[in-house]
């Protein structure tokens, strides 16, 4: 039979860069019981982002920080929207170049993500930030 659950799962972050989420949104996934579905997963903010990418060398979210880094630098005379500081507009443009929203299928009660991808929160201000993430599980 087909079911739903949404949750809000609170994710902290200790400022700019990424913090894995793939185990918790298995552990949601599995306490359903369902077999197979989809969990999507919306990010409730404007200056971090939701993002799958490789889960085995750090060294590719550094890669990806430093090319950020480069491509919207904190500061950039371009902005005036500094409301909040240097890194205000750079994260709202970092995240308009990712994404807030992400659609996972499941299959056998496990997420079908690839053997190096994992699932991460995105933070794009230099502060930490308690960041909000609705999941919703739809299975059976």
């Amino acid at each position: 039979m087909l079911g739903q659950r949404i949750e809000e799962m609170v994710v902290p972050t200790r400022g700019r860069g990424f913090v894995e989420i793939t185990g918790r949104v298995q552990e949601l996934v599995t306490s359903t019981g369902w077999h197979a579905g989809v969990v999507t997963l919306h990010l409730r903010h404007t200056s971090a982002s939701l993002l799958i990418q490789e889960n085995a060398d750090p060294e590719v979210r550094r890669d990806l920080e430093r090319f950020f880094g480069r491509l919207v630098p904190d500061g950039d005379a371009l902005f005036r929207h500094t409301c909040e500081g240097d890194d205000d507009m750079p994260a709202h443009v970092r995240t308009a170049l990712t994404t807030v929203n992400l659609s996972v299928p499941f299959a056998d009660g496990r997420l079908a993500l690839g053997t190096w991808q994992g699932i991460y929160v995105w933070e794009h201000r230099q502060a930490s930030h308690r960041r909000s993430v609705t999941v919703h599980v739809l299975g059976e």
